[in-house]
């Protein structure tokens, strides 16, 4: 793994969405090691206590801080951030990577509410997050907001409608927000990591609807390559990519990051 990359946020504050398992939970490590504070951002407070325990154990104390938030509950991702700001003093980062895949189902067959659950977690979640995270970043003079995307974002996935447009609405809205907070000194960038060995992909498995259900788990990428890619691109070696998504489909990024020779 590249160590030089860690030098991007060593002593500073990151906050991570989803912060419990899969991308989340590697990329608080990942930020922890390389000598960031990390606030653990998610629904599951357990999981996330276990996780702070776990990076103040092995980083040193007062390292990670457990947020127990829904992001799809009005108002939740937006107090956390008030209170890491709080418990930290600042925010540096912010890595939005809450996100659901259902329903999984064909729009004719899906039921309205849990296509609304994941639009609320995926969409507005993100959104409240880079508010939350801009208001605190302003008046320090800046900081970094990433959104993990998708390759969902670009292209339509049969039984996949909800998230496809959860993810190109968050795309957009990733290109919006560098537009409007760039001139006051915030990069946003998006992560699309492509398939990563992590729940959902079982639950994707589980389910058999559409084609990445049909892969076999050796062509999933481990979460420490998102996690290590967040990394980097706090960086200004990922500035030609504000405003739009980083690739890990692309062999080229991957050898900048140092994922691959």
């Amino acid at each position: 793994m590249a160590g030089s990359n860690a030098t991007n946020v060593a002593g500073k504050t990151v906050a991570i969405t989803g912060a419990s398992r899969g991308i989340g939970a590697a990329a608080a490590k990942r930020f922890a090691e390389a000598g960031a504070r990390v606030a653990l951002i998610a629904r599951s407070r357990d999981a996330i206590d276990a996780l702070a325990d776990e990076i103040n154990a092995s980083q040193g104390a007062n390292r990670a801080l457990a947020i127990a938030a829904d992001a799809a509950a009005p108002g939740e991702i937006a107090a956390a951030i008030a209170r890491t700001v709080t418990h930290f003093g600042r925010l540096d980062v912010l890595v939005g990577n809450a996100g659901v895949i259902g329903p999984m189902n064909r729009i004719d067959l899906a039921e309205a509410d849990a296509f609304r659950e994941t639009i609320a977690i995926n969409l507005t979640g993100v959104f409240e997050g880079i508010q939350a995270a801009a208001a605190a970043m302003i008046p320090q003079g800046g900081g970094t907001i990433i959104t993990v995307s998708s390759g969902a974002a670009q292209r339509p996935l049969e039984g996949w409608a909800a998230y496809c447009s959860s993810k190109a609405g968050a795309y957009m809205l990733t290109r919006s927000a560098d537009l409007e907070l760039r001139e006051k000194g915030i990069r946003v960038l998006g992560l699309s990591p492509g398939t990563v060995a992590t729940d959902m992909q079982r639950v994707i498995k589980e389910s058999g609807v559409g084609p990445i259900a049909q892969l076999d788990w050796s062509a999933h990428i481990p979460p420490e390559w998102p996690a290590e890619a967040l990394l980097w691109m706090c960086g200004e070696e990922a500035d030609p990519w504000l405003g739009d998504d980083v690739s890990l489909r692309d062999d080229d990024i991957k050898r900048k990051i140092g994922l691959i020779a």
